[in-house]
């Protein structure tokens, strides 16, 4: 939880709720479990119980307390619409993002069916943003969820991209993130999944953001000179195709500005 973040695409980072269970492919070596379990047994850290789910309500006011409008990513430590975490919970989470109209909240699950059973009893403020994790064409489904949740804005977060996704329906989607895998043992991306979607993406005039290859070897412009000067040096490399994209829905471009 930090009221800033390193994550390209958001400005903090809020965890009403840290740790979470595997659930598919695009888990095997997720960073958050890794990061939590270093401190697993650490009397007094915030991750003393590791990456065991954990509701965190001393926190659930706190972007009240932040004044200054930011992009606020939601559960970047766990998964909101896990099985263990209660309906009451959630709704309680929700309250605050309706509350802070002056953020913008993206909440982003793997668990698309969780979200579209409880998803109709919520209230969906324009500035809370819902997405869905698709790591190959396996998920795919978890798009089509995604449409029938009343979300002013409905964002895809391709990451890690472990295999290609094929043709994608992006009516009703207004943000697309993709990324390789990073971190030991990230599996390849090849080059030609990423520029399919955002060719789809171009499109369909759906903003794009690809956020690294991660995993080097899988990089085409990880010699290029000009990487640096251009926002392509980062551990994976953020270029794809000979430039960075770095494209955000309107709303946010307009927030940023603010």
């Amino acid at each position: 939880m930090s009221q800033s973040s390193h994550i390209e695409w958001t400005d903090a980072t809020w965890n009403p709720v840290t740790g979470c269970t595997k659930i598919s492919s695009g888990c095997e070596n997720c960073y958050a479990a890794t990061f939590a379990e270093r401190f697993r047994g650490v009397k007094g850290h915030p991750y003393e119980r590791g990456f065991d789910l954990q509701l965190r309500p001393e926190r659930l006011e706190l972007p009240l307390e932040w004044n200054e409008p930011r992009l606020i990513f939601v559960n970047s430590m766990s998964d909101l619409f896990h099985e263990k975490v209660p309906d009451d919970f959630i709704h309680k989470v929700f309250l605050t993002m309706n509350r802070a109209k002056h953020h913008t909240f993206q909440v982003l699950t793997k668990r698309a069916k969780r979200l579209l059973d409880i998803g109709p009893s919520l209230t969906w403020s324009p500035n809370i943003w819902q997405g869905v994790s698709v790591e190959n064409a396996s998920y795919g489904w978890r798009i089509s969820a995604l449409r029938k949740v009343p979300a002013k804005t409905r964002f895809l977060s391709i990451e890690p991209l472990i295999g290609p996704v094929g043709e994608i329906d992006l009516t009703g989607i207004q943000w697309v993130i993709v990324g390789g895998e990073s971190g030991p043992g990230a599996r390849p991306m090849a080059v030609e999944w990423a520029t399919s979607i955002r060719d789809q993406c171009r499109r369909a005039r759906v903003p794009f953001f690809f956020k690294q290859f991660g995993n080097l070897k899988s990089n085409p412009d990880r010699a290029d000179p000009t990487a640096k000067e251009n926002g392509g040096e980062s551990k994976g490399g953020a270029m794809l195709g000979g430039r960075v994209w770095r494209q955000l829905p309107q709303r946010t471009r307009a927030l940023l500005a603010a």
